[in-house]
């Protein structure tokens, strides 16, 4: 599949791969973002964007349920403690 492909999810290539991205464990400073500007060729600023914009997107709950509503969990507590 291309980048810009779509599965039977209606989600983009690039899409699937940011939440199992998210999906990983990290074993320190600075692993993840490594892995976002070698394997996905962005800038971690621009991945974090496509994350944020993907956790209102119906299309990645149903793609990943768990990552998703942890995801959510997360930026509410964060909005919550401002």
């Amino acid at each position: 599949m291309s980048e810009g492909s779509v599965s039977g999810s209606g989600l983009s290539a690039r899409a699937r791969a940011v939440l199992a991205l998210e999906r990983r464990n990290w074993s320190g400073p600075g692993a993840k973002e490594r892995a976002i500007r070698e394997e996905l060729g962005l800038a971690p600023v621009r991945y974090y964007q496509l994350l944020n914009a993907l956790l209102d997107d119906a299309r990645a709950l149903a793609h990943d349920p768990v990552t998703v509503n942890r995801l959510r969990r997360v930026r509410e507590a964060r909005r919550a403690e401002r």
